[in-house]
């Protein structure tokens, strides 16, 4: 049977760090056992065998690193013996730093250019480049060796231009009696993906003040009629998770994302939730949000939090999403400007209610409540006018609630 490999348990995933073995060296497996818990950038994850044999060699120790599809176990079946032509294994990143998936590519015969000359490319990137039938002339590789790699190929209808000279990165260090704390997965993947996001999505920011004291005023009414039945009570988040589903599913340009040489439009609209966690942060996917009702949103997110925070959360929980929110209402935060989460052309950051003098429809000075909401849009995607009219929208649910009850 094959070796048992690192698997790739999230879209984002490049490698895993094994959380501990639960089955040792010499032990008997049945299909369906557990071997070891993965944590991944996401979650911590159990992973199944899918073989009767026995774990004859452990390659990666508790607290080890792999790259994705790296060899870190192997399971034997009676009377058969390991391949002696097999992939080395990978080594534990205490004894050696692990290779991504990208600097694992092996290097390939420099590709043809179309100018007659070669360029070096990964497999991969060649492949991709095929598929797209864009040529590599004049892209700048990121790999080991300046080599093109997957995420260097340009889109399709692109063309790459010279780059201008990379500025130096200014990174910290740490100096006597300072504590340098090492990249899990998690902050690893979200420093990556943040800073590909600032630079490849033109980011662009509106911002309005909404009327809270209505959904206020429904919230406590509602709780007051859940407590008396024994049901949870309804969050300030969980009318706004509503609103932006029915918003969205009437403005589809904001609930969309960039393809390249088109613009993708998502028929559901499938929320994601940033919640914190111990080490950064996660955003679980509420599917269909546009077509939940309140009470249906609100265990919804409640319990993607609870197993998020668990690290329970399953692979496909948090893939898929068209559009997201995060809240630090709840941190005192009054207003922020969130960072897109790609491939999403949205996000929306919500800040707290506060109470302050507002100006009423008499003209008379009275105590309000109000909120900010903040959209970050991808300007390839959507348009100054469009991310407005999505935002009064959004206002308009917000103000008037109990039109989202119906």
């Amino acid at each position: 049977m094959p070796a048992i490999t690192m698997p790739k348990l999230s879209d984002t995933m490049t490698e895993g760090t094994i959380a501990r073995w639960k089955k040792k060296k010499g032990d008997t497996i049945e299909a369906g056992d557990i071997l070891a818990e993965i944590e991944t950038d996401k979650a911590t994850m159990e992973m199944e065998c899918f073989d009767d044999g026995v774990l004859t060699e452990i390659y990666v120790a508790d607290g080890g690193k792999a790259p994705v599809g790296a060899k870190i176990a192997m399971v034997l079946a009676e009377g058969e013996t390991a391949d002696s032509t097999a992939e080395a294994p990978a080594k534990s990143e205490k004894s050696a730093p692990a290779k991504t998936k990208e600097s694992a590519e092996k290097p390939a015969a420099s590709a043809p250019s179309a100018k007659g000359g070669r360029v070096k490319a990964s497999p991969l990137a060649k492949k991709i480049a095929a598929e797209r039938g864009v040529s590599l002339d004049g892209v700048t590789g990121s790999g080991p060796g300046d080599r093109i790699v997957a995420k260097d190929v340009p889109a399709k209808g692109s063309s790459p231009s010279t780059p201008a000279t990379a500025a130096p990165k200014i990174e910290g260090k740490a100096g006597e009696g300072d504590k340098s704390v090492p990249l899990s997965n998690m902050r690893r993947t979200i420093a990556e993906r943040l800073v590909a996001s600032k630079q490849q999505n033109p980011h662009f920011y509106l911002s309005i003040e909404v009327d809270a004291a209505p959904l206020m005023r429904l919230r406590k009414e509602l709780n007051a009629a859940n407590e008396a039945a024994g049901q949870p009570k309804l969050t300030v988040n969980d009318f706004i998770l509503l609103a932006v589903g029915r918003a969205a599913a009437q403005h589809p340009y904001v609930n969309a994302s960039w393809g390249g040489d088109s613009i993708i439009q998502f028929t559901s609209v499938n929320i994601s939730v940033a919640i914190a966690v111990e080490d950064g942060l996660v955003t679980p996917v509420i599917r269909g949000a546009d077509k939940l009702s309140l009470k249906e949103i609100s265990l919804a997110v409640k319990d993607l939090a609870k197993r998020a925070r668990d690290k329970k959360l399953k692979p496909e929980e948090y893939a898929g999403g068209t559009i997201t929110v995060s809240n630090l209402g709840s941190y005192g935060i009054e207003q922020f400007f969130a960072i897109i989460n790609p491939p999403q052309a949205a996000i929306l950051a919500v800040g707290a209610i506060v109470k302050k003098p507002v100006v009423n429809a008499k003209g008379e000075i009275v105590v309000g409540e109000r909120m900010n909401i903040s959209l970050s849009g991808d300007h390839r995607v959507v348009d100054g006018a469009v991310g407005a009219e999505y935002l009064s929208t959004l206002r308009k649910l917000v103000e008037n609630p109990a039109l989202m009850l119906f």
